[in-house]
């Protein structure tokens, strides 16, 4: 029996899900409305399902209708990739609605709309998943996988370092990420993957945390430091953004022009706008330091302007040591074919027995985004899902507790102390 679908923000991320439904999961899925502020963005998400996938234009609302919405449609499910500040309002009124939610990560931004959330679902019965598509990227699950079955023995501490590059990264300081407010900074709306894996590979939860960090590179601030004075306050329109390696062209995209630039005279938002501007209070350099439950510890790095893209984890166990490196190829978000988003350049799996030869792990990957990982996770979401030994499916409580430990990181920038991560919510377990 097919469910209904209605999809609330119609951004970059949102076509990730309904692109995957109208072209791979038709049997099981009906796709039956668009929710947006941006009735232009809707218009465009409908012309990309009708020539692009050959799908029949849906309805849409603005979000003032949401509530209209669920009345007329009757929906199963309510996909919500909106900004991530408005996330709680949506997941919130559909359980209240009697729909099940599907929504894109982080989850929440801060602890007051986390046990909204959670009250919410107590209060309802209804279900809410989080989709963390890097459980699911065959690397990651090899990881979990020798973890699980103590090739090194009992893991007592891990180095974690995440590189973003001058392309990805600076995204972040263009876009309504730049607003601490809208995005929770980047030890929430991105760093709740890493997070997320680290719970996922230790099967345990965050007990302590303190962060340090700040705004290093980006911001008009640091690149008058530097001696710069071409500055711009957004790209289109600019001669001086020209000659800018950190601009993005939205001219120039077909895609991007037509999902922001065409759209922006409904609603004014900038998607193009100088990583070297004022107006960004997010933090582009980041330690933070967890101690878990298992009494494990993390030592965790985050930087947003890096010459490449990827990571390199180091877990330290009673019976030896697991080396990972992984380079990415870098994206712009929403910038047309993300065929290639995800996909590895490189990648290594070392095994470093306390006594005997060191020796690299093979992982056989699939078609698809993250190693072939993408498509399994949308099965799980949208297909008949397969029986799954290593729990890849994450639930609202997989979703507030990596959210939380960016949370607790943003507590601590804010008061120079460790935070304790059970202060925060109630999850009520």
């Amino acid at each position: 029996m097919k469910k209904k679908y209605v999809l609330v923000g119609t951004g970059g991320r949102a076509e990730f899900f309904y692109g995957a439904m109208v072209r791979d999961f038709r049997e099981t899925c009906e796709l039956v409305a668009f929710c947006d502020v941006n009735q232009v963005r809707m218009d465009y998400s409908n012309k990309l399902l009708e020539e692009k996938y050959d799908y029949n234009k849906i309805n849409t609302y603005k979000v003032d209708r949401f509530e209209e919405m669920i009345e007329k449609e009757n929906p199963d499910i309510v996909i919500v990739t909106s900004v991530d500040r408005t996330h709680h309002r949506y997941i919130i009124r559909a359980m209240e609605l009697g729909c099940d939610v599907v929504t894109e990560k982080p989850m929440t931004v801060d602890a007051e709309k986390t046990q909204a959330i959670i009250d919410a679902i107590e209060r309802t019965g209804q279900n809410v998943r989080v989709t963390f598509n890097y459980r699911y990227a065959p690397h990651n699950t090899k990881i979990r996988e020798l973890i699980r079955d103590g090739v090194i023995g009992q893991v007592n501490s891990v180095h974690f370092e995440w590189a973003l590059d001058t392309q990805h990264g600076a995204d972040y300081f263009r876009r309504w990420h730049r607003d601490k407010r809208n995005s929770g900074g980047l030890l929430v709306h991105k760093s709740t993957h890493h997070f997320d894996l680290v719970n996922f590979w230790l099967n345990t939860e965050p007990e302590t945390v303190y962060a340090t960090g700040g705004l290093r590179f980006y911001g008009k601030e640091n690149a008058e430091e530097r001696g710069e004075t071409n500055f711009y306050q957004r790209a289109h329109g600019s001669e001086v953004a020209k000659n800018d390696p950190f601009a993005i062209d939205l001219e120039s995209n077909e895609h991007l022009k037509s999902l922001y630039l065409d759209a922006e005279p409904e609603d004014g938002y900038q998607r193009d706008q100088s990583v070297f501007g004022e107006g960004i209070n997010i933090e582009d350099t980041l330690g933070v330091v967890v101690t878990y439950k298992n009494k494990a510890i993390l030592t965790y790095s985050l930087n947003a302007y890096l010459p490449w893209e990827g990571f390199i984890i180091a877990f330290n166990g009673t019976k030896g040591r697991i080396e990972v490196e992984v380079r990415e190829q870098s994206y712009i978000n929403s910038g047309g074919d993300k065929s290639d988003e995800g996909k590895l350049d490189e990648k290594v799996i070392r095994v470093l027995p306390m006594f005997g030869e060191a020796y690299e792990v093979d992982v056989e990957e699939g078609e698809g985004g993250h190693g072939g990982g993408d498509p399994v996770l949308l099965n799980d979401l949208f297909g008949v899902p397969e029986e799954d030994e290593f729990n890849r499916a994450a639930s609202h409580i997989d979703g507030a507790i990596s959210i939380l430990t960016g949370i607790a990181g943003n507590k601590s920038l804010a008061t120079g102390q460790a935070v304790k991560v059970a202060d925060l919510v109630n999850l009520k377990r």
